[in-house]
């Protein structure tokens, strides 16, 4: 009979039979959607993992939006500005996709100003010189691609739809990094100087930025056995050094690693072992930017609450 309620199905799978079938479609490569059935520790570890990645997009906006004003032409200016906006436009994809599994906006900015959630520990070192913005777009957005390339594959459909688009927007921005770095490279002995100053400066970082050695993550295997990541934080790290270090020292460019050489034996470039106690450190709040970074998002979130009550008030007034 039309305009009939129609009673849902009721599900009699154990959990057991209901994690089984899960898996199953993981390992077929389908897509796991909003409305599926999964495990609880499959959704938080999916709202852990969008939503730090949201607040790195938005708090990756300070280092580099400090150079807006600083740039030295135009078109370096106009170029960065357009990146500054796609990277605020990242954050809200990563919202969005987070929020389909029950996490509201409000509770992500609370655990972030809170400092509950964390955010990528390469924002909170400082941009000191215009050759920054060179060493970020190439060294840390050619870091970010590797991770989010493979994140585009991943088994939650919204977390991997967001990253589509997210990639191919930072694949121009490591452009516009390596464009800056050969430009100061080739440049006169001083700009090679300030160039070479600052990948002194982020490599380390970088390298860290992939998060800690597999045997050291609680989260990697989960991650990899639910199909969310499909290659580990040393994988994706020895990937970057290999691409990277090559094409940097073609310039010109010094590695500050003494240890750094190509292995014939393994076709990989052998690089020293981090610190990983500055790492920690970062990640603990301690890091050169943490106070300074957080302050920020904190004055910004108070700026904006006009805004957010306006549009409240709006709601309310045309909902009734």
């Amino acid at each position: 009979m039309y305009g009939a309620t129609v009673e849902p199905i009721e599900d009699i799978r154990t959990d057991e039979e209901k994690l089984a079938e899960f898996e199953a479609r993981i390992a077929r490569g389908e897509k796991i959607e909003p409305g599926d059935w999964m495990p609880d520790e499959y959704r938080r570890q999916l709202i852990r993992m969008i939503s730090q990645h949201a607040h790195s997009e938005v708090v990756g906006m300070l280092p580099e939006g400090a150079f807006i004003t600083r740039a030295p032409n135009l078109r370096r200016k106009l170029i960065l500005l357009a990146k500054v906006q796609d990277e605020a436009g990242h954050g809200q994809y990563l919202y969005h996709a987070a929020e389909t599994l029950g996490a509201t906006r409000e509770e992500m900015l609370e655990a972030l100003l809170s400092g509950k959630a964390k955010y990528s520990s390469i924002f909170n070192y400082p941009t000191l010189s215009w050759a920054d913005m060179g060493a970020i777009g190439w060294l840390v957005d050619g870091a970010a691609i590797l991770n989010q390339t493979m994140l585009a594959k991943c088994s939650y459909g919204p977390y991997a739809r967001a990253m589509v688009r997210i990639c191919a927007e930072e694949n121009f921005h490591r452009r516009q990094g390596q464009d800056i770095v050969i430009t100061l490279a080739m440049g006169t002995p001083e700009q090679k100087a300030m160039m070479q100053n600052s990948i002194n400066r982020w490599w380390w970082p970088t390298l860290m930025m992939f998060g800690p050695h597999d045997t050291d993550s609680p989260n990697s295997a989960v991650l990899i056995r639910w199909g969310i990541k499909t290659k580990t934080n040393d994988e994706l790290r020895q990937t970057f050094v290999d691409q990277t270090a090559p094409e940097l020292m073609a310039l010109g460019l010094t590695i500050p690693d003494p240890e750094l050489r190509y292995d014939e034996t393994n076709g990989h470039w052998h690089f020293g072992e981090i610190n990983w106690d500055e790492f920690w450190n970062v990640v603990k709040g301690n890091g050169p930017c943490n106070a300074e970074r957080m302050a920020t998002r904190r004055q910004a979130h108070e700026d904006g609450l006009w805004v957010r009550e306006a549009m409240v008030a709006y709601a309310e007034k045309y909902q009734q």
